[in-house]
């Protein structure tokens, strides 16, 4: 059996001020350094064998804070790098709704037949995130494995673990440095708990 740790990196100021991040490189803030820090001690408990993350420093600030509580290294992964919203990056959702109302509403009503302008679909998120799941459990049967990504890329591997498709995506929530466990008997995966944030109750 393995376990898969998926696990939301933590707070950045554009978390805060809701804008679209995708590849646009920022870091944790205050708050997100001491929201890996709570995550890292509740995952401790769960004897990883390793941690893997996007190549973005918000998702590598927070794999490399849980690493460490766990005596370990984190290592690059890039099918966990987030969507590349394209020209949405660095737009709030009243900017890009300004600029194309007709396509915001189609990502907000049916996200999986959109592509964004200049960037990814959720297909592509998709196939990639699939790609990476499946070489980890084949890489550490029997092993505990920390997963560390960004909202988006949370939401399609938890569809992924689910076996339901992107069509259902706005039903999955993510939402800053949650957790969700699942494990993986001879290749079937089924959920312990998702979008966990109680580690985060007394964070400021």
């Amino acid at each position: 059996m393995t376990r898969l740790v998926v696990v939301r990196h933590g707070r950045t100021e554009w978390n805060r001020v809701e804008r679209f991040r995708g590849r646009v490189d920022i870091d944790l803030d205050e708050v997100g350094i001491k929201q890996a820090e709570a995550a890292a001690e509740r995952i401790a408990k769960l004897q990883a064998a390793a941690v893997y993350s996007s190549p973005l420093r918000r998702a590598m600030t927070t794999a490399e804070i849980i690493a460490r509580r766990s005596n370990l290294e984190a290592k690059l992964l890039p099918g966990l790098i987030d969507i590349d919203f394209g020209d949405w990056q660095g737009l709030s959702p009243d900017e890009v709704a300004a600029r194309n109302n007709e396509l915001y509403s189609k990502w907000l009503g049916n996200p999986h037949l959109v592509e964004f302008p200049g960037g990814e679909s959720l297909a592509m998120v998709r196939e990639r995130a699939s790609s990476a799941v499946d070489s980890l459990i084949t890489q550490h049967p029997a092993e505990t494995v920390i997963l560390v990504s960004h909202k988006v890329v949370c939401q399609v591997l938890v569809l992924i673990l689910l076996g339901l498709d992107n069509s259902h995506f706005w039903e999955i929530t993510q939402d800053v440095c949650a957790i969700n466990l699942f494990e993986v008997r001879n290749g079937v995966p089924s959920a312990l708990f998702l979008n966990d944030t109680c580690h985060l109750k007394d964070v400021e």
